[in-house]
């Protein structure tokens, strides 16, 4: 398996990225309209579901999260192309699938809990809401708990606001589960659960006073109110056990199939991100698990796809990039620039992270000064030849000319001197990365697998340019 990049702007050599190196991840930086989508992402996402299309065994497995709403059009096109229609499966409102994001029977109420706080961390603005965040994390992992006790282990985002917002509808599944208690229904498990969860609700949640109280329901319900204020998204993400129909990627990965998220941000901005975040969080654990549940790697290679990453980028990213090479997963990311990750995690030393664990990078025209900057330290400086040259002129005798009006010199030389000195700079300046750079070009630091390539300006391929 190989990735073609383009070719070399100077010697119009193909550049390819094998095997082993994709494993190290690729991330795409460039402004808007400089070619990132149209010369990259699309390309490398059809090769890549061209990539053994006819191999049951071989073929990828894949998450395309779309943020516009169009990548996915694309997607449906290249699988077509290559016969890989029957594998495409779209997360989209009144679409074909149906998906729980709680319901993972196989997690603890915790790490659920922990995901929703991930998510709750997309939309706060800055850290002193931590608070906050721990404790509405708190009290969901509690009511998940309650949920799964009283609902057939199976939680809906429905369940978890109504206990949380309505005392009435809390009660009442108490009291159900009153019932079942004294009919011994319940393992040893069940029991702690059942026990630990109504001592944090009667002893300490509502007992908090009203502000606190509403504090914490309303960090809460900015997730859980796009479940349930809206018909169709109650219908695709809330719905009952026996409707579901998208468990999750075991499938994904074991089969080859193509998830696609269909769900354009600008028109449902929370809930973009949230199922975004989710189907990437899901898609990660169960690639992580697989290393776990198998004695060697021979298994298949799976990719990760995300057009306007900053968008959903979670710290968790960071540990997932570092350890997805031995998964064989190639995670392929593209965002305008780092600030716009900055922007999205507020903390420099996750982004940091990030940014070193994907290793191939494709650097389009940009103007954002942080970016450039890391480029460059990332690239380094080189020894430049600077010539400075001058011309100095002398006379022994001037007079001035009453003809002419001017000054005129008798017995005069000219001397020219050429001054040569070595400076250490960066290889590539602040121009070439502002305005050198023209559309479907970048600037391009690849790996083998094995070592760095000189980096070098790179001609790319745009989906419509035909070869």
């Amino acid at each position: 398996m190989s990735l073609l990049i383009g070719e070399n702007a100077n010697t119009r050599e193909l550049i390819y990225l094998p095997e082993k190196s994709l494993y190290q991840n690729i991330l795409i930086t460039g402004t808007i309209g400089t070619g990132k989508t149209s010369s990259a992402m699309y390309p490398f996402t059809k090769q890549l579901i061209k990539y053994k299309n006819c191999n049951k065994e071989k073929k990828l497995g894949m998450l395309i999260l779309d943020v516009k709403g169009n990548y996915y059009k694309k997607v449906l096109e290249f699988a077509s192309d290559f016969n890989r229609l029957d594998d495409i499966i779209v997360i989209e409102l009144n679409g074909n699938y149906k998906y729980n994001p709680l319901h993972k029977p196989n997690l603890k109420p915790s790490v659920i809990a922990n995901r929703l706080k991930t998510i709750l961390l997309l939309f706060s603005k800055n850290n002193s809401e931590s608070y906050w965040i721990d404790k509405a994390s708190q009290i969901l992992e509690e009511a998940i708990k309650l949920c799964r006790l009283y609902n057939n282990n199976y939680v809906t985002f429905i369940e978890l606001h109504k206990l949380i917002t309505e005392k009435n509808y809390y009660l009442e599944k108490v009291g159900l589960l009153r019932k079942k208690f004294i009919k011994n229904k319940f393992s040893k498990k069940q029991v702690y659960d059942l026990f630990s969860s109504l001592n944090f609700f009667e002893n300490e949640y509502f007992n908090l006073d009203h502000r606190t109280s509403l504090i914490l329901q309303s960090e809460i319900t900015r997730i859980t109110n796009c479940f349930i204020s809206d018909y169709d998204v109650l219908k695709t993400f809330c719905p009952t056990k026996e409707e579901l129909n998208f468990l999750g990627f075991d499938e994904v990965i074991n089969n080859g199939k193509i998830v696609v998220l269909n769900m354009n941000i600008n028109e449902y901005s929370y809930l973009s991100k949230i199922i975004a975040a989710y189907l990437k969080l899901d898609f990660q654990t169960d690639v992580m698990t697989r290393l776990a549940n198998t004695s060697n790697n021979n298994f298949r290679s799976v990719c990760f796809i995300s057009d306007e990453y900053s968008e959903y980028c979670t710290e968790t990213d960071c540990n997932f990039f570092s350890q997805s090479r031995e998964a064989k997963c190639i995670n392929i990311v593209a965002t305008q620039s780092y600030t716009s990750l900055l922007n999205t995690l507020h903390d420099q030393s996750s982004v940091n992270v990030i940014i070193q664990n994907l290793i191939n990078k494709l650097w389009f025209r940009n103007d954002d000064i942080f970016t450039i900057e890391n480029a460059q330290k990332q690239i380094g400086k080189e020894d430049k030849e600077k010539v400075s040259r001058g011309i100095s002129e002398n006379a022994k005798e001037t007079v001035f000319s009453y003809f002419t009006n001017s000054l005129n010199s008798k017995n005069s030389s000219i001397s020219e001197s050429i001054t040569t000195n070595i400076q250490n700079e960066y290889i590539y300046d602040t121009n070439f990365f502002t305005r050198n750079l023209t559309n479907f070009h970048c600037l391009g630091f690849l790996s083998t697998g094995s070592e760095i390539i000189p980096p070098t300006e790179i001609k790319l391929y745009p989906y419509f340019y035909i070869k």
